[in-house]
């Protein structure tokens, strides 16, 4: 089960070998006093440390980077230690795959993920009452595992501020008796202030058990990991007591370049080999050679094409799914930008050509992607660092409301929509990043979307700078420095002032007359 090192960079692990020759007074092999913490087997692996009532950290995003081996042998009827289980992983995987055979099998006592939408057995488990879900942003997941492998046992985000999230009230349990009446609310969270701004307290989460998906480890641990599959990998690793890797390739400690290696064997306790490694692809998308920039017509392509505007050249972006990913195919030629995904990549390229896809490079949406030049890959943490730090100059992402002071409701509708927030929260919630919204003026029957205050729970309270819908564009005042409300900017050619105020549930100023059209060419 243990193989030999791959020949990349061999002449630099032939040194490090030399070294520690030179400096043993053994005549036996450089690695040989060191303890391996290999098991053939994931039965073995498992079978000392999980009990009833387990906190339990997995790594994962979507289908990547999944430890398919660790999670199919917890989820066997004869694996009677599992239940009753907590859970901790970015997001819930999908029907019959990954997490969510352990789902199917009754092992599961309560999810903590930052999105659910992909597992139908799932939903029907949660609002069934017979699972509970802590949704929580899925920056603050990664941010609470690295914080327990740190000796922290809190800290402070901005994530969250002034939502459902911090104030409570989020369902995590529903009755079983199917009348759909809440059981458990989610708790209001200790809220701070520092230089003036206001900061969620989160706890560390500290796994009884970490099951951790890598490329390659060594013997003592020592671990890689490929692409976006990395994702919150490490994070798990360092939250957990105790700690399995599987690893699709295991070598001899001495074998890998330490300037190579990801995560430090300290965090591992032990290694088996990737059994099962169907590394299964949830949205496989693809490019033909003779492709072209689809062609969007209507009030939708009229915001695709004026959102590429926003682009400045050597931006780092983040753009959420539907018409914010759209329109970067509308970048002008003469702007470059580097896109950003919450799941680990700076630097995402187009769609792979046909039969060149792979599970180790997929963007927030799951979807299979390239990346350019220049292009870097980092765990979860360290893609949420960037983005609550301030380090990204652009968000763009949809929402189903907005309102005049700049919040943002745009992840759940009580009582028929609950998907998660994913990375929103901590997308918006990061103080010196721009943050535009793209959407529909109106809803399909005809109701505002720009509304005085939000009627739906926030994803963000004042984080908005600017909206652009199909009939124009809108910069919000959210700070109060001019008397705080939005002002249209530009309009879109065929409309009136008073069309658009129709159209809109809250008031507005406008610039000077004659208000520029929306640029959409």
């Amino acid at each position: 089960m243990i193989r030999a090192a791959s020949t990349k960079n061999m002449s630099s692990r032939v040194l490090v070998a030399s070294y520690f020759r030179c400096f043993s007074s053994s005549s036996k092999s450089p690695t040989s006093n060191l303890s391996s913490k290999f098991v053939p087997t994931a039965s073995e692996a498992l079978r000392d440390v999980v009990f009833p009532g387990a906190y339990l950290a997995v790594g994962g995003f979507g289908l990547g980077g999944i430890p398919e081996t660790l999670l199919n042998e917890l989820a066997r009827d004869d694996f009677v230690e599992a239940r009753d289980l907590t859970i901790a992983s970015l997001t819930a995987s999908v029907d019959g795959f990954g997490l969510g055979r352990l789902f199917e099998a009754g092992k599961v006592k309560r999810m903590i993920a930052s999105y659910v939408g992909e597992n139908k057995k799932f939903e029907q488990m949660f609002f069934g009452g017979e699972l509970e879900v802590e949704l929580t942003p899925q920056g603050t997941i990664a941010a609470r595992m690295y914080a327990a492998g740190a000796g922290m046992p809190a800290f402070f985000t901005p994530t969250g501020c002034g939502t459902i999230y911090s104030e409570g009230g989020i369902p995590i349990k529903y009755k079983a008796d199917g009348s759909g009446d809440v059981e458990i609310h989610s708790p209001s969270r200790i809220v701070q202030k520092f230089n003036g701004q206001d900061y969620v307290m989160e706890e560390a989460y500290y796994a009884d058990l970490a099951l951790v998906k890598a490329k390659v480890a060594d013997t003592r641990g020592n671990l890689i990991f490929h692409g976006t599959s990395r994702n919150a990998n490490p994070d798990c690793a360092m939250s957990g007591k105790m700690t399995i890797v599987e690893a699709e390739e295991i070598v001899e400690a001495g074998s890998l370049d330490p300037d190579e290696i990801h995560l430090s064997g300290v965090y591992v306790d032990r290694v088996i080999h990737a059994a099962d490694n169907e590394k299964r692809i949830e949205r496989l998308r693809e490019r033909s050679d003779d492709e072209s920039v689809p062609v969007i017509s209507g009030g939708r392509g009229r915001i695709m094409r004026r959102a590429a505007k926003e682009f400045k050249d050597g931006m780092y972006v983040n753009l959420g799914i539907g018409m914010p990913t759209l329109a970067s195919n509308y970048v002008p030629d003469n702007v470059h930008i580097e896109l950003h995904a919450e799941n680990g990549m700076m630097g995402i390229g187009a769609y792979p050509r046909e039969g060149q896809a792979s599970s180790n490079w997929c963007n927030a949406g799951k979807e299979t992607i390239t990346y350019i030049p220049g292009a870097s890959a980092f765990s979860s943490s360290d893609s949420f660092n960037m983005i609550r730090g301030g380090h990204l100059d652009l968000t763009m992402l949809g929402a189903l409301q907005v309102s005049a002071n700049g919040d943002l409701a745009s992840w759940i509708i009580p009582g028929k929509l609950l998907k998660g927030m994913g990375g929103a929260m901590d997308l918006v919630g990061a103080p010196d990043t721009k943050v535009v919204v793209t959407l529909d003026h109106c809803a399909k029957d005809g109701t505002p979307k720009l509304l005085e205050e939000c009627t739906l729970p926030l994803t963000g309270k004042r984080v908005i700078d600017r909206i652009i819908t199909d009939r124009g564009v809108f910069d919000i005042d959210k700070n109060n420095a001019r008397g705080g409300g939005m002002t249209l900017v530009e309009i879109a050619p065929g409309y009136t002032v008073d069309e658009v105020r129709a159209a809109t549930g809250a008031q507005f100023n406008t610039v000077p007359e004659p208000i520029p059209l929306m640029d959409d060419e």
